[in-house]
């Protein structure tokens, strides 16, 4: 009989209480480092049970981008939220239409309006009576709950914005979502077209975003909801360099009496001066402004420019008209130099960047 080494028989049995030992006690490795005097290389650890990584977001705007991302229909359920809140205060639908279009027209759809500090946006004249931040942070800490770390503050406003329109008797279409957070705010950015321009102005400025003579026109025509206090257009209700003396005489008795001269009031009157129509999204403002009644200097003169008079006309005598522009307009607002897939970021909290 052939006889076994010793040194065999002893590496053998080493070997199969290595074997045993690391069976029965896997996460220690190779007991007692024996694996290296084996010449064996070492065992690795096993891997941590993880979740497997979040895909990339997608980049670009699009219909029901949340669905797949999210373990609910989030969309659905953060428009409901807004129905609430709009049946308690249908004074958002002004509010939001006035936050979409700040936001959008500096540097982009990215919700630096929504961020706080000394030298933010938020703090910019024009951005003062700017509001619905709360609902906005009742919106995102039920996102967050749901969803966490997936819905931006940018698509907030613009899910908001379109559902409130829709609410307040406009045109409905389907919200693009995809938006992602911007990471500057800055209260010298803040460049906004005022209410005293002339139209031509108005077209010019429009025209640098993009936006066509019509396209404009039916934006500027979500003034048939809203207010605008005295110091906006107290100058054309007394002579002097603003005074219209167009104005239809009834209307500049009305404002005088709102708008008492030198008395510096913080009043405030509907932009449509239509009562019915005055918190409805609808064609009446165009008409208003067809006969004179425009409360702002920007407002009436769309129906004197040559380029934007028709529009005016068209609108007026035409609902359906008057909303398919705005639609198609609005979703080319909400669209305005976005941040998607891996720009910017999504912030936890609207109101500060995630690295304060």
């Amino acid at each position: 009989m052939v006889s076994t080494p010793k040194n065999v028989i002893i590496t053998a049995v080493l070997l199969q209480l290595v074997l045993l030992l690391s069976n029965v006690n896997e996460s220690r490795g190779w007991f007692l480092g024996l694996g290296p005097i084996l010449g064996f290389p070492p065992q690795q650890q096993p891997p941590s049970p993880s979740l497997p990584p979040k895909n990339p977001r997608p980049s670009g705007l699009k219909v029901g981008f949340y669905l797949g991302l999210c373990p609910v229909d989030i969309e659905a359920s953060i428009k409901v939220l807004i129905q609430d809140a709009f049946r308690k205060d249908s004074t958002i639908l002004p509010a939001f239409l006035r936050m979409q279009f700040h936001d959008c027209f500096v540097n982009g759809c990215d919700a630096s309006i929504l961020i706080d500090g000394e030298s933010s946006e938020k703090k910019a004249d024009a951005d003062l009576s700017v509001r619905g931040y709360e609902l906005i942070d009742t919106l995102k800490a039920f996102a967050e709950a749901q969803c966490p770390g997936v819905v931006s503050c940018a698509d907030l406003i613009a899910i908001i914005t379109t559902e409130v329109l829709k609410l307040g008797g406009g045109p409905e279409y389907a919200v693009q979502t995809g938006r992602c957070d911007g990471l500057r705010s800055e209260v010298n950015d803040v460049d906004l077209p005022g209410p005293s321009i002339s139209a031509q102005q108005s077209i010019d400025i429009f025209g640098a975003k993009k936006f066509t003579p019509d396209e404009m026109v039916a934006l500027l025509g979500c003034h048939t909801v809203g207010v605008s206090h005295c110091v906006f257009f107290e100058d054309r209700l007394y002579p002097g360099p603003g005074f219209d003396s167009d104005m239809d005489p009834t209307l500049r008795n009305q404002l005088i009496t709102i708008c008492p001269k030198g008395m510096n009031s913080n009043n405030f009157t509907n932009l449509d001066q239509n009562p019915p129509s005055s918190n409805k999204v609808d064609n009446s403002f165009f008409d208003q402004i067809n006969k004179q009644r425009g409360v702002l200097h920007i407002d009436q003169d769309l129906a004197s420019n040559s380029l934007t008079k028709g529009f005016v006309t068209q609108f007026a005598q035409n609902q359906a008209l008057s909303n398919s522009k705005l639609a198609s307009a609005m979703l080319k607002l909400q669209a305005l130099d976005v941040l998607t897939g891996n720009q910017g970021e999504i912030r936890q909290n609207c109101r500060r960047f995630n690295n304060q």
